[in-house]
C-alpha cells in the first residue's frame, strides 16, 4: 500500500525585544544564569504582569507578514502543568482567542509552488532552561530564559514532505528576519520548532496516529527526523502492530526518533483566562499604523532581484534566502553594476567561503565594496578571472585590499600583443607534433595550447587576446 505523510509544525520564535514579555528583565543571551530575573518571572506572591507592547506590534507584523486575519480582541490563558524550569506552575499563553488566525506562505519544492496554511500565531512567555549535570544525577536551572517573548506558529497539517518542511521553514524564518522580529538562531534556541506527523493510505482523508517530535535544532535534522518517522510509521502499520500517540525525540547521533512520553492533549493543561490579564483590544489604527512600516519581504524581493537585475529566478532565490545576504548582494551592484557578475561570486566564492569559516553574511571577511573593487579589476582587463581567484584568497587571508594585493605580488594581466604571440611561437615550436594532429583535424588540442601559453605567463595573459592570436597562428 502507498502512504503519505500528514506534517504540521509548530514553531516557537522568540522576539528581539529588549525586556521580556511580562516584566522589565532583559532578554539578552548569553547573561550569567539567574541574573534577568525578578518578583514577577520568577512568580513570586503577589506581583502582577504588564503587558510589553512591543511584543504586541512584533506579532501583528508577523501576522500581516503570513497573511493572517488579526483578532481585534484576544485573550492571554494559563497553560498549567509542572516542571522545574516554569516557577509559576504555568505559563502564560493564548489559547481559545488567539491574536491571529487563518494564514498562509507560498514555498517552492523541486521546481513547484506550495501554499502552506497558518492555523493561528499567539503570543506566550518563554520557559528556563535545565542544565543537566553529565557526571551526577543533578539538574540545575537557569531561569533567565524564563518570560522571554515568543510567538508561535501554528501551521495547517498541509506539509505532506520533509524536504517541503524543511521549504517552510526556511522561508518562515526568512521572513521573521527580514521583518527583523527574530534572529532566527536555531542553535540558540530562538527558533524552534516541533513537528506532528502522521501517515495514511494514498487517497484518504482520516488522519492517522500521531506523534510529536522534538530535539530538532537544525533544518537537517528536521528534514532526517521526519524521514526517519515516516518510515518508521510505515513499518508499524505494515507489521499490523498498534502506533501509539506519542512524543518522541530526535537522536541526531544515532539518527532515530526514541519514545519520551504520552502525547498531552489541551484538556490535560487545563487552560483557562489568565485573571491578571486584561483582554486584549488591536484597533484598525493601530494595525494599519504596522502594516505601513513593514519592509519589502522575500517574496517581493525576489520578484524584484529578476525583473530589476536580470538574474535567473534560481539566483534571486538563493539570493533572497536571507536578508543580509540580499543587501549584501545589491551593496556589490550599487559598486559595480553587473548583477549576474556579482550574483556568480556572492552564490559561488563568498557562499563557499562562509560556509567553510562557518561565519554568516554579516561576517563575511570581504566586504561588498571589496568585491566589487576585485570585480573592476577583471572588467577593466587588470586581472583574468583566473587570476582574481588567487587575489581572493589572499583578501580572506590578508584583508589588503585586492589592487594592493595584485600590485604586490606582480599579478597585471599580460596584454601586450607582442609579449604574448612570442610565448605563443615558442609554444608551438616546442610542439611541433601536436602542431601537425591540430591541423590534421584535432581540433580539442586548441585547449592544450591554451593552458601551455597560461603556463608560460604564470596565468598572467589575457585569455582573449591567447585565443584570437593563437587561432590566427595555427590557421
Amino acid at each position: 500500500m502507498d502512504y503519505e505523510a500528514v506534517i504540521g509544525l509548530e514553531v516557537h520564535a522568540q522576539l528581539l525585544t529588549k525586556t521580556k514579555i511580562f516584566c522589565s528583565c532583559s532578554s539578552e543571551f548569553g547573561a550569567a544564569p539567574n541574573t534577568h530575573t525578578c518578583p514577577v518571572c520568577l512568580g513570586m506572591p503577589g506581583v502582577l504582569p504588564v503587558l510589553n507592547r512591543k511584543v504586541v506590534d512584533y506579532t501583528i507584523r508577523m501576522a500581516l507578514a503570513t497573511n493572517c486575519t488579526i483578532a481585534r480582541e484576544s485573550r492571554f490563558a494559563r497553560k498549567n502543568y509542572f516542571y522545574p524550569d516554569l516557577p509559576k506552575g504555568y505559563q502564560i499563553s493564548q489559547y481559545e482567542l488567539p491574536i491571529a488566525e487563518h494564514g498562509h506562505i507560498f514555498i517552492e519544492v523541486n521546481g513547484g509552488r506550495r501554499r502552506i496554511g497558518i492555523t493561528r500565531i499567539h503570543m506566550e512567555e518563554d520557559a528556563g532552561k535545565l542544565i543537566h549535570d553529565p557526571n551526577r544525577p543533578v539538574s540545575a536551572v537557569d531561569f533567565n530564559r524564563t518570560g522571554v517573548p515568543l510567538i508561535e506558529i501554528v501551521s495547517e497539517p498541509d506539509i505532506r514532505t520533509p524536504e517541503e518542511a524543511g521549504a517552510y521553514l526556511r522561508k518562515l524564518r526568512a521572513i521573521l528576519q527580514y521583518l527583523e522580529i527574530c534572529d532566527g538562531n536555531m542553535e540558540e534556541g530562538s527558533f524552534r520548532c516541533d513537528a506532528n506527523v502522521s501517515v495514511r493510505p494514498v487517497g484518504t482523508d482520516t488522519f492517522g496516529t500521531r506523534t510529536e517530535l522534538k530535539n530538532m535544532n537544525s533544518f537537517k535534522h528536521v528534514e532526517n527526523a521526519l524521514t526517519y518517522e515516516i518510515e518508521r510509521q510505515k513499518e508499524v502499520i505494515e507489521d499490523d502492530r498498534e502506533l501509539v500517540q506519542e512524543t518522541r525525540l530526535w537522536d541526531p547521533d544515532t539518527g532515530v526518533t526514541v519514545s519520551m512520553r504520552g502525547k498531552e492533549e489541551a484538556h490535560d493543561y487545563r487552560y483557562f483566562p489568565d485573571p491578571d490579564l486584561l483582554p486584549l483590544v488591536v484597533d484598525e489604527a493601530w494595525i494599519e499604523e504596522i502594516r505601513s512600516t513593514l519592509p519589502e519581504l522575500p517574496d517581493d524581493r525576489r520578484a524584484r532581484f529578476v525583473e530589476a537585475y536580470g538574474i535567473p529566478l534560481y539566483d534571486a532565490q538563493v539570493l533572497t534566502s536571507s536578508r543580509p545576504l540580499a543587501d549584501y548582494f545589491e551593496a556589490c551592484v550599487e559598486h559595480f553594476p553587473e548583477p549576474k557578475t556579482v550574483s556568480n561570486w556572492v552564490m559561488g566564492s563568498i557562499l563557499a567561503t562562509l560556509k567553510t569559516q562557518n561565519k554568516t553574511v554579516e561576517e563575511s571577511p570581504v566586504s561588498p565594496e571589496r568585491l566589487a573593487e576585485l570585480l573592476r579589476l577583471i572588467d577593466s582587463g587588470v586581472i583574468s578571472g583566473k587570476i582574481a581567484k588567487t587575489v581572493f584568497d589572499e583578501m580572506l587571508s590578508s584583508g589588503k585590499p585586492p589592487e594592493a594585493i595584485v600590485q604586490e605580488k606582480g599579478l597585471v594581466q599580460v596584454t601586450d600583443a607582442e609579449a604574448i604571440t612570442e610565448v605563443i611561437n615558442q609554444v608551438l615550436s616546442d610542439h611541433a607534433k601536436e602542431v601537425s594532429d591540430y591541423k590534421a583535424g584535432k581540433t580539442k588540442l586548441f585547449g592544450f595550447f591554451v593552458g601551455q601559453v597560461m603556463k608560460g605567463t604564470r596565468g598572467k595573459a589575457n585569455p582573449k587576446m591567447v585565443n584570437e592570436i593563437l587561432k590566427n597562428l595555427l590557421e
